[in-house]
């Protein structure tokens, strides 16, 4: 089997895992019953699989490897997205830590139950590296260890993912950066006038008001992210273009040991950059958010301390482990949202977030 065969392969795998189906009720920004057009995870794995895709044909990339990596990146993250997070990385501080791209990892390598012969979804070294985004040089230390020259080994080393693995990084801000801003307006939690203080929206919105004046309201707001996200992604293919003529990378080899090679011009960095501090204080770190974010921490952390004190409560493939904080980690991060707030109510009697009870 060719290296092209295994990444379709790969990819099928992924779509058809039950971690994949699962992130349709996690949340992205927004908590799953806060509205049934919000993005959750599943529909930003989308996103960031089509804009990776596209660019990748660009580039002449491999597309199915691009895919697989997009739509596996966030396998491993919990409910409540960064707030679950860091809520069980708190509480696993003394047995590991806990990092959604390395469960994701997890996921792919030991905790999907698909194949007859294979924990896992036996997949390939570069759609795995690929997954891994990021890495504590102590969890790097513990990847060699357990796979000699595996995926860890680039973070030991210092060396580059492959162009595919850079594009979905890349891809990834991309899309979050341009779907929060629609799901912010949405929500209320952001105004058009606050979007019209960044450079990098302000510069599309009046270049569709000037091609189409008469337009107004969501149609505009959608408008103008679609410009925006065109250009970045114009912006990206050039720009890598020139990087791959200037640096001539052999092969799979010399990209490791390069710079990277998948960037946006200064400029265009620079401005993404501005656009993901405003939504950073604007959004995420908006009033409303934070009340939602602290309930949904406080879930995780009663669920986790509920599970080590009764792990019979657990299904039994979770309740005897050699480990029981991992497998405790690993049931609650496979949860959905609203199982999670099934559940928090069942052991503790409580709704945190009665509208959703």
């Amino acid at each position: 089997m060719d290296a092209a065969q295994g990444f379709r392969i790969d990819r099928e795998r992924i779509v058809h895992c039950t971690a994949f189906r699962r992130l349709v009720y996690k949340t992205q920004v927004f908590i799953n019953h806060e509205g049934d057009l919000f993005r959750t995870r599943l529909t930003h794995s989308l996103e960031v699989a089509q804009l990776a895709r596209s660019m990748a044909r660009q580039l002449q990339l491999d597309e199915d490897l691009v895919e697989a990596i997009a739509l596996a990146h966030d396998l491993g993250h919990t409910p409540f997205g960064h707030a679950g997070q860091d809520a069980l990385h708190d509480c696993m501080r003394e047995h590991g830590g806990f990092e959604h791209n390395l469960q994701s990892l997890r996921v792919v390598d030991v905790l999907e139950q698909c194949l007859a012969d294979f924990d896992g979804l036996n997949l390939s070294f570069e759609t795995r590296e690929g997954i891994l985004k990021h890495c504590s040089r102590a969890n790097a230390e513990r990847l060699e260890r357990e796979d000699p020259g595996g995926v860890g080994q680039r973070f030991l080393r210092g060396l580059q993912p492959s162009l595919e693995a850079q594009l979905v990084n890349l891809a990834d801000e991309m899309a979050y950066n341009a779907h929060d801003i629609d799901d912010g307006v949405r929500s209320g939690l952001l105004g058009v006038a606050q979007l019209l203080d960044v450079p990098l929206y302000r510069r599309f919105h009046d270049e569709a008001l000037a091609a189409h004046p008469a337009l107004g309201g969501r149609r505009l707001l959608f408008e103008s992210i679609r410009r925006m996200r065109d250009a970045q992604a114009a912006d990206l293919v050039s720009t890598t273009q020139a990087l791959l003529r200037r640096h001539a990378p052999a092969d799979a080899e010399a990209v490791r040991r390069g710079p990277p090679l998948v960037a946006f011009d200064e400029a265009m960095r620079l401005a993404a950059g501005e656009l993901k501090r405003f939504l950073f204080q604007a959004l995420y770190r908006h009033a409303q958010v934070q009340h939602s974010t602290e309930r949904a921490r406080q879930v995780v952390r009663e669920l986790f301390a509920a599970y080590v004190q009764r792990p019979e409560q657990m299904p039994a493939e979770h309740a005897a482990p050699p480990q029981r904080e991992r497998a405790v980690a690993d049931y609650i991060a496979g949860m959905t949202d609203r199982f999670a707030l099934r559940e928090h109510q069942r052991l503790t009697g409580r709704a945190l977030f009665a509208e959703a009870a």
